[in-house]
C-alpha cells in the first residue's frame, strides 16, 4: 500500500523549533488544573529511572524486545479484529462518506513523514472548518489540534472515539515498523513548534498508538500549559519496558471506561 510508505522528507519547520525555547511557548504561571496534572505525572514517571542512566547493551535489548513485542500483539490484534474490522467499514460506510478508513500525515521517526492510519469518526468534509466550526472552535482547534464536542464527529464516531476504537487500523502502521504500540503520540507538523529546543528529541523515539497523555489525563493536558509537551517527553526520557505494559495496562482501563475523546 503506497500510503503506508515513509516519506523521506522532514517538515521545513522542524529545523526553525529547534532554535526556539520551549519554555517560551508556555504561560510561566500555570492554573490549578495543569498543576495537578503535572503532580500525576510525576507520581507515576518518578517509579522509573532516566534513559539516560542505562547501559548501551540494555537500551539495545529494550529495542528488540519492544519490537518483537510490537510485531507479536500487532499480529494478534489483526488476525483477531480482521472480520469485525471489516463489519464496521460497511458501517461507517453507511454513517457517512468517504473512505471508512482515514490516512492523516503525521511526524514520525526521526521526521520521517508517515501516513497514520484511523478508522474514520468525522464527516468527509471535516477538514473545511468554516463549514462546521464557529471562529472561537477554529483558533482552538489550530492551537490544540483537538476539539472538545466537536460537531465534525458523526453518530458512530462518538462510539470509536470514546472506546478507543478508531485507533486499530494502526496495528497496520506499528507492522511495518513506522509506530510503537506504546510511545508519544504521533504529531502533526503544526503541533512540533510547541515543543521547541525538544524537537528533536521528541522524534527521537517512534510514536505510539498511546501514551502517556491518552492515559493519565485522557486528552485533558494541552500545549498551551506546556502539559502535553511534558507528559510526551517524560516518556522519552524515561522510557522502559515496565513503563510500556504499565501504559498498556492503563489504556485498557481507558477503553473498558470509555472515557477517550
Amino acid at each position: 500500500m503506497i500510503f503506508m510508505r515513509d516519506m523521506e522528507t522532514r517538515p521545513d519547520n522542524i529545523e526553525s523549533c529547534a532554535e526556539m525555547p520551549a519554555a517560551s511557548l508556555v504561560p510561566e504561571e500555570l492554573p490549578r488544573e495543569a498543576n495537578e496534572q503535572l503532580e500525576q505525572l510525576h507520581e507515576f514517571a518518578d517509579q522509573y529511572e532516566d534513559r539516560g542512566q542505562y547501559r548501551q547493551t540494555a537500551k539495545l535489548a529494550y529495542r528488540v524486545v519492544k519490537r518483537t513485542f510490537n510485531i507479536i500483539f500487532s499480529l494478534c490484534v489483526i488476525v483477531i479484529l480482521f472480520i469485525p474490522g471489516l463489519l464496521l467499514c460497511l458501517a461507517i460506510a453507511l454513517d457517512t462518506k468517504g473512505s471508512p478508513i482515514y490516512v492523516h500525515e503525521r511526524v514520525g521517526y526521526h521526521g520521517r513523514r508517515i501516513g497514520v492510519l484511523k478508522f474514520r469518526s468525522m464527516v468527509s468534509d471535516a477538514d473545511d472548518l468554516e463549514k462546521y466550526l464557529s471562529p472561537a472552535q477554529i483558533e482552538e482547534f489550530n492551537r490544540e489540534h483537538k476539539l472538545d464536542d466537536d460537531p465534525r464527529v458523526t453518530r458512530l464516531g462518538h462510539f470509536l472515539r470514546k472506546s478507543s476504537i478508531d485507533e486499530f487500523p494502526q496495528f497496520l502502521n506499528v507492522l511495518v515498523g513506522q509506530m510503537n504500540v506504546v510511545g508519544p503520540r504521533p504529531v502533526t507538523a503544526e503541533e512540533l513548534v510547541w515543543f521547541g529546543k525538544d524537537v528533536d528529541e521528541l522524534l527521537s523515539c517512534h510514536p505510539g498508538i498511546t501514551g502517556l497523555w491518552q492515559t493519565l489525563e485522557r486528552n485533558d493536558a494541552t500545549y498551551q500549559t506546556g502539559v502535553r509537551q511534558e507528559m510526551e517527553l517524560t516518556y522519552v526520557r524515561k522510557r522502559c519496558l515496565k513503563m510500556d505494559f504499565d501504559i498498556l495496562a492503563k489504556t485498557f482501563g481507558v477503553m473498558v471506561r470509555k472515557t477517550g475523546k
